[in-house]
């Protein structure tokens, strides 16, 4: 398969394009951001990338808390106008009739139309040039009861997370297998008799 060079840049799809959270009372504002992800599991860790021309990133800097909330692709217009305008100008969540709840752990409140909310303190601020990485502790997750089975497990599935690649939003696609499936050991069926 032929391939194309391209300059050097900022390219990973799919991306999880979330609105973050960020300040308390009357000084709530809420971003987008896709430069996120896991850093750890023990203990759990995660990241926002920021620049610091960015309005949320003083609220970040001043209070050190956050919540990562992912959005459902039925939010996908709110999440690019959340994403295009500055809260210094518009009240991002008032213009977008964004309920708010109150976060377990963070003062920070948590954005209710999201099925998922992971409930963040800063650990550490790390300049990486056009953007500062705000590194995380996973101080508490919730997600809504419709994401549950019968039996407790989280169906994440049934969230309909959005994604973003290269510009465009999408939503997840169909299962085509499950962690560990490559090496799972395979039972063929032969005349009714397992081998």
């Amino acid at each position: 398969m032929a391939r194309r060079s391209l300059k050097a840049g900022a390219l990973t799809a799919p991306l999880p394009p979330v609105m973050v959270t960020v300040g308390s009372g009357e000084s709530v504002n809420v971003l987008t951001i896709a430069w996120t992800g896991i850093l750890a599991t023990h203990p759990p860790r995660t990241y926002i990338s920021v620049r610091p021309s960015r309005h949320s990133y003083g609220i970040l800097k001043q209070t050190g808390e956050f919540v990562i909330n992912l959005p459902p692709a039925r939010l996908a217009r709110t999440v690019d106008y959340v994403g295009i305008y500055t809260g210094a100008k518009v009240n991002k969540i008032e213009k977008c009739s964004l309920a708010l709840t109150e976060s377990e752990a963070v003062a920070t409140p948590t954005l209710a139309d999201c099925p998922v909310a992971l409930e963040c303190r800063v650990a550490e601020v790390i300049p990486m040039g056009s953007h500062d990485v705000f590194v995380a502790d996973i101080v508490s997750v919730s997600a809504d009861e419709s994401l549950f089975d019968e039996s407790g497990r989280l169906c994440l599935e049934r969230a309909e997370l959005l994604a973003y690649a290269h510009g465009e939003y999408f939503t997840l696609g169909r299962r085509i297998g499950a962690f560990g499936f490559s090496a799972a050991r395979r039972k063929a069926k032969r005349g009714g008799k397992k081998k």
